[in-house]
């Protein structure tokens, strides 16, 4: 079930669930692009790994110029890219009546926006492997919405699982699944900043009673990423402990 000798590109990769899932593919041997904007986090994230299969990229996926910039640097490298995983996200709180636009326009650029121009730029390497697979991470606040002040990150959210459905029509053709991981609230450093009494909320709602670590979202990812699921597309796999059942 393992991506040995692929080339992977994980965004927001110094972030908990993004850098569990650099340790898990550099661990199967892929060749591992990771990209974000936090670089003291990316610097951190390659003496973790000490292996010259991890390559950083600083980079704002928010940004267009930025994106290209990425897009030509794996470009210049490889000639193809197997596994992309649009990891990046961004959950601030504010209610709504409170939100001006800037700020809606900011979540839904870091979270919507960016797997639209990362997907578009680096899809002529991912046709190239005739069997790429992209994973994109939404949320599992699409299903029940967020009674927190989340309104502009669930609907972006919500926006990536449409994207991901139409995309896995369109891209059916090339060989390229497009499936999605919705995670539960997950017990990462910056969740607990951000949510605070939101992870013993979330938990509390779980069938599952404990705290949702970053590699319960890693296997996952790792699995549709991977041969054995060649045939699974346009889907969503939930994994939130059982807060919602489908």
């Amino acid at each position: 079930m393992g991506t040995e000798k692929r080339v992977v590109v994980i965004t927001g990769a110094a972030g908990g669930i993004g850098s569990a899932l650099c340790h898990r593919f550099i661990n199967d041997g892929a060749t591992t692009f990771g990209v974000d904007r936090d670089n003291p986090g990316l610097q951190r994230l390659r003496n973790e790994l000490d292996s010259s299969a991890f390559v950083p990229i600083h980079a704002d996926i928010a940004d267009e110029a930025g994106c290209r910039q990425l897009a030509d640097r794996i470009a210049s490298e490889v000639k193809q890219v197997d596994v992309l995983v649009n990891n990046a996200g961004y959950f601030p709180t504010r209610a709504f009546k409170d939100m001006t636009f800037s700020e809606w326009r900011e979540v839904t650029a870091i979270n919507l926006d960016s797997v639209f121009l990362i997907t578009s730029l680096l899809l002529p390497l991912l046709k190239a492997g005739n069997r790429a697979r992209i994973v994109n991470i939404s949320s599992g606040s699409i299903f029940r919405g967020n009674a927190q002040g989340q309104c502009h990150y669930v609907a972006a959210k919500a926006g990536v699982v449409g994207l991901s459905r139409c995309l896995a029509w369109e891209l059916a053709p090339d060989g390229i699944n497009v499936n999605v991981v919705t995670p539960g609230v997950t017990a990462t450093d910056n969740a607990r900043k951000l949510l605070g009494a939101g992870i013993e909320a979330g938990r509390q709602r779980r069938a599952m009673q404990r705290d949702l670590s970053p590699q319960d979202i890693v296997g996952a990812v790792a699995f549709l990423a991977s041969e054995d699921a060649a045939s699974i597309t346009g889907q969503i796999v939930n994994v939130d402990g059982g807060v919602n059942m489908h």
